[in-house]
């Protein structure tokens, strides 16, 4: 029988596939629980899980089952031909009756307090928002939620939303309404309502840059399933520098072409990681000494200011050494 003594760590276990079901045109739902049928651990709205699918690829996906219910994690995936094989493998693989490694849950979305909230959702972006609506559906703080997708087929959960919510729920299906207005979404919410935005990276970036902009500026958490498009790095080089893995006294040479991740790999093959593009924040490692070159999205300028941690997917050195606890 398999159980958590069977991972590395104690946020890693083996999960059955017990139940799979299409919530939505190309996305499937899977149900996760422990093979013994014990209880899994509790999780808060925002969080996410890391699955190694049966190639050995290890992608994240948002929790977006009940909170209360500990018997399963459920995750929904969307099919993405143009993606990099992780949403293919999961629609294109019979997993039901397999067990998979699953990592987490980690939760770098969380639901902060607020006086109230706008949920901007896009596609199958709207997973980590669903499980927040639900525990504001129960109270009586004010939100909003819309959600686009390209037509009505692929609103995943919109009967659900639409349950919970009424006229608070704004269904956008595109070939009918065209691309959601998202100025007017924010400009008709009050100043004091926080944002909340997941969806594809275009708009994720137009929904931040209207809140920058904003008078006065508004807050805005995002959770993003893909790297947002390249800055140019003309000031930034990508130069050798070496990182010192603490726990082991191992001191390794990163060379221009390659990530921190690459090199500790190959005397640590067990280091978390998951996208690989510094959006999901898998890979953070404390960073005990040196000065990072943070390239991800995860961090917020505040937390990147403090130089305590970094993505080393994606992120480099400002310093010719950094000392990493690992």
């Amino acid at each position: 029988m398999s159980s958590d003594l069977d991972s590395p760590s104690a946020t890693t276990r083996r999960l059955l596939v017990q139940q799979a079901r299409w919530i939505a045109q190309d996305v499937l739902e899977l149900r996760l629980t422990r093979p013994d049928g014990d209880v899994l651990p509790a999780w808060e709205p925002g969080a996410h899980v890391n699955l190694t699918l049966p190639s050995g690829l290890r992608r994240p996906y948002s929790l977006c089952g009940a909170v209360g219910d500990r018997s399963a994690w459920t995750i929904a995936v969307h099919r993405d031909p143009d993606g990099r094989g992780g949403s293919r493998e999961i629609h294109e693989t019979a997993l039901v009756g397999r067990e998979l490694v699953v990592d987490g849950p980690v939760n770098r979305f969380p639901l902060v307090p607020a006086a109230g909230y706008l949920f901007l959702a896009g596609g199958i972006g709207v997973t980590p928002l669903l499980p927040m609506v639900r525990e504001l559906a129960a109270g009586e703080l004010p939100w909003r939620l819309m959600l686009g997708a390209r037509d009505r087929s692929r609103l995943a959960y919109a009967e659900e939303l639409t349950a919970l919510g009424g006229d608070r729920i704004l269904l956008v299906p595109q070939d009918e309404a065209g691309l959601p207005d998202l100025s007017a979404e924010l400009a008709a919410a009050p100043p004091d309502h926080i944002v909340y935005a997941c969806g594809p990276a275009p708009m994720l970036d137009a929904v931040t840059a209207l809140c920058r902009t904003a008078v006065p500026e508004r807050p805005v958490h995002v959770e993003r399933f893909a790297a947002p498009d390249a800055e140019p790095q003309l000031d930034r080089p990508d130069g050798d520098f070496d990182v010192v893995l603490c726990r082991s006294g191992l001191r390794l040479t990163v060379p221009a072409h390659r990530s921190i991740l690459d090199v500790v790999r190959e005397r640590q093959p067990d280091v978390p990681y998951s996208c690989e593009e510094g959006y999901c924040g898998s890979c953070e490692t404390p960073v005990l000494a040196g000065s990072p070159d943070h390239r991800d999205t995860v961090l917020e300028p505040s937390e990147r200011a403090t130089a305590t941690s970094m993505m080393i997917c994606v992120s480099r050195s400002a310093s010719p050494v950094l000392e990493l606890d690992l």
